[in-house]
């Protein structure tokens, strides 16, 4: 059966994941998206992702001001992954001209899609440059950033946003419409407000409001850390598919087996813990490679600490990563850790992972 096993057959199968046309000749044919995440999104880790059977991956977001002053570590997180299929670069901002210049240079410098965050939540963003989430609460101004980023660039632009600022203005259904005659292409929706940031519940049947009030495709997010709350997302929302965030943490192969479960009613187990061994240890030293040796070890700890996640002495494993000032140290670490494991044939306990991803918030 190869390197992933079907181990369940659930009694009523998933409805099922068809590809999304875009136009412009983008077409997402497996609507499983790996969400735009702040210093977790890098290079290395789309290129992993998409490799591991992510649909499509989206950049970091990136500020069209520092795009535009074509900042070098902004560059940097524009690469695009060059891996095939779709790549997206999501640019935030509050200026109609720059967030258009922002778009034309990453489409330049091979954007497949551009995607405009009307959602990140963080007060430096939201409050400070009046970006982000703000925007869901000054619907005129968002309208002249969708109109200006789409007449920018001839490829798909998208858009990602939450429900509203609060459960006082759930305005995400009205906005989409002012999207879809913007010409966005795409709404992902993440089911929460502004103001709850990431407490609480997603809520997937919200999303349904937002996918009653437009013709175009709808993406669900939030929450997302099994293949079953995958379904149920799409059940609550009839959206078009997912996006996946922090269930991807420590799991790029996470996006493979929510396609396959969705489409056939069948599980993927997780990769043997040898494999998980050797898809770390590739991570590890592009993020080396990328950042360079001091810097990308620093940026890799958090990796390393997902990938241990639920095994047998994993918290030994990350206090001593966090400590270690040499990347060759860190390497030889990983095998003294997972080699004894690999042997005794232990796997990683997914339900104590998924509680602590649940607990990530």
């Amino acid at each position: 059966m190869g390197k992933y096993e079907s181990i369940h057959q659930p009694a009523a199968a998933p409805s099922g994941l068809a590809a999304i046309d875009l136009g412009a000749g983008a077409r997402i044919e497996t609507p499983v998206i790996l969400a735009p995440m702040s210093g977790v999104t890098d290079l290395p880790f789309r290129r992993l992702a998409k490799a591991e059977g992510a649909g499509m991956v989206v950049s970091e977001m990136i500020a069209s001001w520092a795009m535009v002053r074509e900042n070098r570590n902004t560059l940097r997180m524009a690469e695009v992954d060059g891996c095939g299929g779709l790549s997206s670069v999501q640019l935030a901002g509050c200026d109609p001209v720059a967030m258009a210049e922002a778009a034309r240079l990453a489409v330049d410098r091979g954007a497949d899609l551009i995607d405009i965050n009307f959602g990140c939540p963080v007060k430096k963003v939201a409050v400070g440059q009046q970006a982000g989430s703000a925007l869901m609460r000054d619907e005129c101004a968002a309208a002249r950033i969708l109109e200006a980023t789409v007449a920018a660039v001839a490829v798909p632009v998208t858009l990602k946003m939450r429900m509203g600022w609060d459960h006082a203005s759930l305005n995400a259904p009205r906005l989409a419409q002012i999207a879809e005659a913007a010409g966005i292409r795409l709404v992902t929706v993440h089911g929460r407000t502004r103001q709850q940031f990431y407490t609480g519940r997603a809520d997937w049947g919200f999303i349904a409001r937002v996918k009653d009030a437009v013709a175009i495709p709808v993406i669900a997010n939030g929450d997302i850390l099994t293949e079953d709350d995958a379904a149920e997302a799409l059940r609550r929302s009839g959206a078009d598919g997912v996006m996946l965030g922090r269930g991807c943490y420590g799991r790029p192969w996470f996006a493979r087996q929510v396609a396959h479960y969705l489409r056939t009613g069948t599980r993927l187990a997780d990769p043997s813990l040898s494999r998980q061994k050797d898809v770390l240890l590739a991570h590890y030293e592009a993020v080396l490679g990328h950042f360079g040796r001091d810097a990308g070890l620093r940026l890799a700890r958090k990796h390393l600490a997902w990938y241990s996640r639920g095994l047998p002495g994993s918290a030994g494993f990350r206090a001593t990563v966090n400590r270690l000032a040499d990347a060759g140290q860190v390497i030889r670490l990983v095998h003294d850790f997972y080699d004894p494991l690999i042997a005794r044939g232990v796997a990683r306990d997914l339900r104590s992972d998924v509680a602590d991803l649940q607990a990530a918030a």
